[in-house]
């Protein structure tokens, strides 16, 4: 579900990319809905490729610390890890984290982001240890930056709950997935 909300959020970013792709906006909205149904029906080898062109476009484009940037560099290292192709998955997601960390400073939300797709990759590996720290300063940012009742924060306590579950921390889980839940109802109801 995560990944494609990531991707709609991508496809999104690419849909809006300023004036020399304008003129191409038909052929750039066919090729939004070419790789999201790749993407949906697990055909990551062919999109990959895409991902790649995309992140060396914008690259050239925008620079290394745009948020366009940053976004293709995380779907691409998403693909990776829905590859379960870690090795690969794994400098992308640190590099994405350094770039943010630089470009926005280490209190931002794209930060947070980082560090729970990182979390992310390490919590699929079983690399309990490691995750968790991460997810914990993500989570913090996340509180900080956003606020405590954000949804990006209801989202944060859910992924760091799985890693308690999956570590046998069950009590302490059920308590983030409840406050979690009473985020996203207060938000339903607002």
């Amino acid at each position: 579900m995560f990944i494609r909300r990531a991707l709609s959020l991508v496809l999104a970013i690419l849909w809006l990319w300023p004036a020399g792709l304008y003129a191409q906006s038909e052929a750039l909205l066919e090729a939004n809905r070419r790789v999201t149904a790749l993407y949906e029906s697990g055909r990551y080898e062919e999109v990959i490729p895409f991902w790649r062109n995309a992140l060396e476009f914008a690259e050239k484009e925008f620079g290394p610390s745009h948020p366009t940037t940053l976004t293709l560099l995380d779907a691409l290292a998403q693909t990776y890890r829905a590859q379960a192709r870690y090795a690969e998955a794994e400098p992308l997601y640190k590099h994405s984290l350094a770039i943010s960390e630089k470009a926005f400073g280490p209190e931002h939300p794209s930060v947070a982001t980082s560090l729970n797709n990182l979390a992310l990759l390490y919590k699929t590996q079983g690399m309990y240890a490691e995750a968790e720290p991460l997810f914990k300063h993500s989570l913090a940012i996340s509180e900080k930056a956003l606020g405590p009742e954000h949804p990006y924060v209801a989202m944060s306590l859910e992924n760091y709950a799985s890693l308690l579950r999956q570590t046998g921390r069950v009590t302490e889980a059920e308590e983030m997935e409840d406050y979690a839940q009473a985020i996203r109802a207060k938000k339903a109801v607002e």
